[in-house]
C-alpha cells in the first residue's frame, strides 16, 4: 500500500547515542593502554562534564588528539535497536509503510553506526547531512522523501532536537513527533527555549506509542 512515509532521525531515536560515545571510548581505552580501569575513568570523566579528550592527552601525552578523533569517529560501534524499536520497524513494515532515516553527521560515523544496527537494508532512503550537502533544518534535507512514485497520504518525522529537527517538516505539513528524553540523551531537549514553530506536533515518552500515531 505504501500510502505513508514514516522517517526516523538516527541518534537519541532509533538508538540512545551514549551508547555510541560509550562504544568509542571502550575502542579508545583498549587501543590507549591494558588498564581494565581507564574505560570507567573515561566515562567518570565525561559525566563530570570534563574533556576527556585533554584528560587523556595530559595523562598519556604520546597519545595526540587526532588519533583519538579518529577513533571515536571511525570505529565500528557496538551498538544495537531496543525490543521496542525493533518492535516498530517490524509495524511499519508489516503495514507497507516506506521507511526513511534524515541525520546530521559525518558520512563514514554515521554509516557504521546505521550497518551495526542492521538498518542498512530496511530503510528505502537514508540522507546523511555529509553527504547531502545539507544540514537540519535545511527543508531540502526533507523535500527528497517527497519525490517518489507513490500516493503518499502522510509523512511523518520522528526525532528527538526541537532545536532543528522540526522546523522544516512543520512548514511541509508533515506530522512531528518528538521522543522524549528518558534520562539518557547527549542533548538537552529544552522545548522552553524555541519558538512554537520548532516544537513537534506530538510528544511521546517511548517509541512504542508511536504506533497508535501512525
Amino acid at each position: 500500500m505504501m500510502n505513508k512515509y514514516v522517517v526516523f532521525d538516527l541518534d537519541d531515536t532509533l538508538y540512545n547515542e551514549i551508547d555510541f560515545l560509550y562504544s568509542a571510548y571502550k575502542e579508545i581505552a583498549n587501543y590507549i593502554s591494558p588498564d581494565a580501569n581507564l574505560f570507567s575513568k573515561m566515562k567518570e570523566k565525561y559525566h563530570l562534564s570534563e574533556n576527556v579528550f585533554d584528560w587523556l592527552i595530559a595523562h598519556y601525552p604520546n597519545i595526540e588528539k587526532q588519533t583519538l578523533l579518529k577513533l571515536y569517529r571511525e570505529h565500528m560501534p557496538a551498538i544495537s535497536l531496543s525490543q521496542e524499536t525493533n518492535e516498530v520497524l517490524n509495524f511499519c513494515k508489516e503495514n507497507d509503510y516506506l521507511l526513511g532515516i534524515i541525520t546530521d553527521g559525518r558520512s563514514l560515523t554515521q554509516r557504521n553506526k546505521i550497518i551495526a544496527l542492521g538498518l542498512d537494508s530496511i530503510f528505502q532512503k537514508i540522507i546523511i547531512s555529509e553527504e547531502f550537502g545539507s544540514e537540519k533544518p535545511n527543508p531540502e534535507n526533507y523535500k527528497v522523501f517527497m519525490d517518489n512514485e507513490y500516493d503518499i497520504e502522510k509523512y511523518i518525522y520522528i526525532a528527538d532536537n526541537p532545536r532543528k529537527d522540526f522546523l522544516a517538516p512543520n512548514k511541509l505539513g508533515w506530522d512531528t513527533v518528538c521522543l522524549l528524553d528518558g534520562g539518557r540523551n547527549i542533548h538537552p531537549q529544552n522545548f522552553d527555549q524555541v519558538s512554537s514553530e520548532y516544537l513537534p506536533k506530538y510528544k511521546i515518552q517511548t517509541i512504542s506509542e508511536l504506533k497508535d500515531l501512525l
